[in-house]
């Protein structure tokens, strides 16, 4: 007999991707030969956070080393790594005006330093261009590499995420080339190079947790210094794709961001549609009130008005 999935409830329909700031952005990516991790994990929440003028970058290509079960990235041998897209990346930055821009990246195991180089290179050229926008990064685990995260630190992101995805006993099936203790040590290594750098981590449900496994994540995450945590329910993007075991209810997420609050982390963002990187710019705000990025309406600088990165750069 084959099996029923539940069906998708009432509280995750998402509007349809369009409008004008959508196009815009869309013709902006292929203009400067940009990924988005919105439009390769296929994100639920893309017309909402287009429309509004913000994205998340996803930087060194777009075929990973690795085969989460949860993600709609493609899984392969990366291409030749792109040495001008820190650049490309700061020039679409520059001409949407962001206060606050999302990077984040495929894994590349076959890397020496994972892409590390690359994220920081990233920072250096957006920063360059807009000294007053704020920076999160999403990064993989550099196979728990210090040095590798030392690298990114040292660029000075004001957010440094990675997230946990799910509890450690599903991680076999969700995540197969990660470990979750290796996760969380690099979260507290993070804590530890640079106290300065809020730190931040994200999970899914709906793949078969428990409500206490959830919990004892929480946990983990607040003893290893994290600010800020996002939860939300995890949306199956193909057949291929791992099963949603169950859809968790507003009522739980409620709960789950109640259960966090108290344990003290900086911000809490929890409900069915959340992702690490929606709403970030509000999510910096909350967790550090002395960093008020104001992302709004999408401003498109011409190409003539977009500065050039000072000498000494590539």
């Amino acid at each position: 007999m084959a099996l029923k999935h539940p069906d998708r409830p009432a509280w995750l329909k998402v509007r349809f991707p369009a409008g004008g700031n959508y196009e815009r952005l869309r013709v902006l990516m292929r203009e400067q030969e940009l990924h988005t991790v919105c439009e390769e994990a296929r994100c639920p929440n893309i017309g909402d956070c287009w429309s509004r003028g913000t994205a998340t970058f996803m930087i060194l290509g777009d075929t990973c080393t690795r085969s989460c079960g949860f993600c709609a990235v493609k899984t392969g041998r990366p291409g030749v790594l792109d040495t001008a897209e820190p650049r490309r990346v700061a020039l679409a930055i520059q001409r949407m005006g962001l206060r606050h821009a999302v990077i984040t990246s495929v894994n590349r195991d076959e890397l020496p330093d994972g892409g590390a180089s690359m994220f920081a290179e990233t920072i250096r050229w957006a920063r360059s261009l807009s000294p007053e926008t704020t920076f999160e990064v999403l990064i993989p685990d550099f196979k728990g590499d210090r040095a590798a995260l030392a690298t990114v630190l040292a660029a000075k992101p004001e957010i440094l995420n990675h997230n946990t995805e799910t509890v450690p006993r599903l991680y076999s099936v969700v995540r197969p080339q990660a470990r979750y203790e290796r996760s969380l040590e690099l979260l507290r290594m993070a804590r530890a190079l640079d106290p300065g750098t809020l730190t931040k981590s994200g999970l899914m449900v709906g793949l078969g947790e428990t409500r206490d496994e959830l919990i004892e994540v929480f946990r983990g995450l607040r003893d290893s210094a994290v600010d800020i945590l996002t939860v939300g329910q995890y949306l199956r993007p193909t057949p291929e794709h791992l099963p949603v075991v169950r859809y968790w209810t507003p009522a739980e997420f409620e709960d789950l961001k109640s259960e966090a609050q108290a344990m003290g982390f900086r911000h809490v963002e929890c409900g069915p549609l959340v992702r690490s990187s929606y709403h970030a710019e509000e999510q910096v705000a909350g967790a550090h009130p002395g960093l008020s990025p104001r992302n709004g309406e999408m401003v498109m600088m011409p190409l003539t008005a977009v500065r050039g990165a000072p000498s000494g750069n590539p």
